[in-house]
């Protein structure tokens, strides 16, 4: 099958301090695809994830999203990006604790612009998609852990972004629900053709993925579907 290349980033390093995160790491991500990037702690893992995203900047080598070089824009530049073509989940979903689940995902299009109206018609159409609708009306402090997640990854799909970096998506849930919210997550993505990133020491959320990437020592040890085309 032939793949489109996505996100690229070749030989990339950062350090902090003088402590190594990324050695010269070379990774390919393909339109569409569901990548797993697992390792052990402080294997670099989740640097590489904020290094795709333009969350972090790069000590050396480059990293290109569409082909074009991303690494070297000035944070505005970046951030904006990030808030046009990228999605987040994060591992406690970082939802802001004073506003509504509808006002959390309504947040990402008043930022680019859309009308009160607008957002929250279409954030509603995403809690609806993720079977937390009937908690719309309600602060992150009443939703379960599982039900905040899903009002998370409403938010990031809200904007119809390219690509969901989702770091440890299911790091603070059980067994039970973790696969409960993977399964959401994984249908949504799927449905809306969006290319998935996630950072993940469970090999049960991994396996969700089309493909993993194991990171040891800030480099990639092994890839089990980056050298196919």
């Amino acid at each position: 099958m032939n793949r489109v290349p996505l996100l690229t980033a070749t030989g990339i390093t950062k350090s902090f301090g003088p402590q190594p995160a990324l050695q010269g790491v070379d990774l390919t991500i393909y339109a569409g695809e569901a990548v797993a990037i697992m390792g052990p702690s402080g294997s670099g893992k989740s640097t590489l994830l904020h290094a795709l995203a333009g969350v972090v900047g790069i000590d050396g080598g480059e990293v290109r999203f569409h082909g074009n070089r991303i690494d070297n824009l000035p944070e505005s530049d970046r951030a904006k990006l990030r808030l046009d073509a990228f999605g987040f989940v994060f591992q406690f979903g970082q939802l802001i604790p004073d506003v509504t689940a509808l006002e959390n995902v309504a947040l990402p299009l008043l930022l680019r612009g859309a009308s009160r109206a607008e957002a929250e018609a279409q954030a509603l159409i995403h809690l609806e998609m993720l079977d937390v609708a009937d908690n719309s009306h309600e602060v992150p402090a009443l939703l379960s852990g599982g039900q905040a997640q899903r009002v998370a990854i409403a938010r990031a799909m809200a904007g119809s972004p390219g690509v969901i970096f989702a770091d440890e998506p299911t790091g603070a849930l059980d067994t039970l629900t973790s696969e409960k919210v993977m399964t959401a997550l994984m249908q949504v993505v799927r449905d809306a053709g969006t290319t998935l990133i996630i950072v993940t020491h469970d090999p049960r959320t991994a396996a969700f993925a089309d493909r993993e990437v194991i990171v040891r020592d800030g480099r990639v040890a092994s890839d089990s579907g980056g050298d196919q085309a």
